[in-house]
């Protein structure tokens, strides 16, 4: 049975962003394409969103990185401005090249439109059997700062000093977060992942802030908890947890290790949510380069990203339709991709959930 995996929620300056973004018939969102695979995958959930007769015009951009007259590189202007201007946005995966000294366009994307909470629900897809059943949880980590901020430098040669940043206003505003989101979206525990023992001055800020958050929220069940712990007991038995609010690098690892219990991260979606009511959804796979352009590619997370886009959209029913057509197909096992353990195309797998939501029209 599909299930909801997101809540638009309608707060301050979202709550009329959203009105008039939302007065228009047909809204237009910026998508991103991506590498590898990512043209592909974008164009299966631009045909499903085709078949289901979504109003939704694309507005593509590319942001691979130009340099400034300040011979500093950043996100192309347009890019910046088509986001800017529609505030919805779809991003399939980008490559970064390791080591090479170049920022993650991913974390660059984060900064540029202060993307502060990414959302990242698991759940077990009914039919498609994994080591683990019933998992339901939602990981929500700070996406701007932490060992993320970039800030790092050499000392002298051959030690490097890379800088963890935590501010109580980027910790109180995930926190607050979490837990509208978990009222908004009928959960009943948040669960803040931390390790204020060794890092006493910047987790343990963390943790106060989302103690402080708690008290205000008295309805939700607050519970805190080691990192390391926390891996332990996922492993474990991931039923016991609901909605977790972390830092940026804990969140990076953590849910990661979340979609590998419902079958991997080409099974996950994710969402980006930023001050102001910008929102970029995305794949967080990789860009898998060897079977670029052969058709071989799995859509599911950019496409269920989608979903969770249109439900932030306020668009119920398509998401909805959508989801569930994904998720019999799926079931079925009849046209799945590789990875999901068949033989079908990208192209097949694409057309039968096409076929499938006309068919719950």
């Amino acid at each position: 049975m599909a299930s909801k995996v997101w809540t638009s929620l309608k707060t301050g300056v979202s709550r009329s962003l959203n009105k008039r973004f939302y007065s228009q018939n047909v809204r237009k969102v910026t998508l991103i394409p991506g590498d590898g695979i990512g043209p592909e995958i974008s164009a299966s959930v631009q045909q499903i969103f085709r078949a289901a007769d979504v109003p939704v015009e694309w507005e593509a951009v590319d942001v691979t990185p130009v340099k400034g007259p300040d011979g500093r590189t950043r996100i192309p202007p347009a890019a910046v401005h088509s986001m800017n201007q529609n505030m919805i946005g779809l991003k399939g995966p980008l490559a970064t090249p390791i080591g090479k000294g170049h920022m993650s366009l991913n974390l660059a994307l984060r900064k540029e439109f202060n993307l502060y909470a990414n959302v990242r629900p698991c759940k077990s897809l009914e039919g498609y059997k994994t080591p683990y059943d019933d998992v339901d949880l939602v990981t929500i980590r700070e996406n701007t700062e932490g060992e993320y901020s970039g800030i790092e430098h050499t000392i002298v040669d051959g030690v490097v000093q890379s800088i963890k940043l935590i501010t109580k206003e980027a910790s109180m505003r995930v926190a607050e977060f979490a837990f509208e989101y978990a009222k908004a979206n009928s959960r009943h525990t948040v669960t803040a992942v931390h390790k204020a023992n060794i890092m006493r001055m910047s987790d343990g800020l963390f943790l106060s802030c989302c103690r402080e958050v708690a008290e205000k929220h008295r309805d939700i069940k607050f519970n805190e908890i080691y990192l390391d712990t926390v891996c332990l007991n996922m492993v474990q038995d991931p039923n016991q947890y609901d909605v977790l609010v972390m830092p940026n690098l804990y969140g990076d690892i953590l849910s990661d290790l979340c979609a590998g219990l419902v079958g991997g991260l080409g099974v996950t979606p994710s969402g980006n949510i930023g001050a102001g009511g910008v929102a970029i959804f995305e794949s967080v796979h990789g860009t898998a380069p060897d079977i670029a352009g052969e058709d071989k590619a799995n859509p599911t997370a950019l496409l269920l990203s989608a979903v969770m886009m249109l439900r932030h959209m306020e668009l119920m029913g398509h998401a909805g339709r959508i989801e569930k057509a994904c998720l019999e197909v799926i079931s079925e096992k009849e046209h799945l991709t590789g990875d999901l353990g068949g033989t079908a195309t990208c192209s097949e797998f694409t057309q039968a959930i096409c076929d499938r939501v006309q068919q719950l029209e």
